[in-house]
């Protein structure tokens, strides 16, 4: 996997993934910035969400799960200090569908947290607290 980097200006810049994806990057404007796009930290957080969000739905579908929606929150708490780490990200899930087993959806998220994301994995072997939960919503 490759990425790119290039400064715009300031304090902005384009990221471009290897497979030709690119997202604008900027900071507030306290730093220079126009708050053009996402900060980097929000960036890791948002890539968490995606690769868990990726999980759940690859695993309630191979589950034959009639999902109409997934939808993520995510919370973050960083440290104070310098480097300003992530401390704690809990990721609340909201599946919406029709008829969906509870059990199925409590395992998808487990799976996801435990064995599948790469991204969670890789921030609690660094010293990251992270917790998930789900609720169920049947569709209209």
């Amino acid at each position: 996997m490759k990425a790119t980097i290039d400064w715009t200006g300031g304090v902005s810049f384009r990221a471009t993934s290897g497979t030709g994806h690119s997202v604008q990057i900027d900071g507030p404007p306290d730093h220079g910035g126009e708050n053009k796009g996402p900060r980097p930290m929000e960036l890791l957080l948002m890539g968490l969400g995606g690769c868990s969000s990726f999980d759940v739905m690859s695993i309630l579908q191979k589950s034959r799960q009639d999902v109409t929606d997934c939808h993520a929150e995510l919370s973050a708490e960083r440290a104070d200090a310098v480097p300003a780490v992530f401390t704690r990200i809990h990721l609340h899930f909201i599946v919406t569908g029709r008829n969906l087993k509870e059990n199925l959806v409590k395992r998808a998220v487990a799976l996801s947290a435990e064995k599948y994301c790469s991204a969670s994995i890789m921030l609690e072997k660094a010293g990251v607290e992270i917790t998930h939960d789900y609720e169920i919503r049947e569709a209209d």
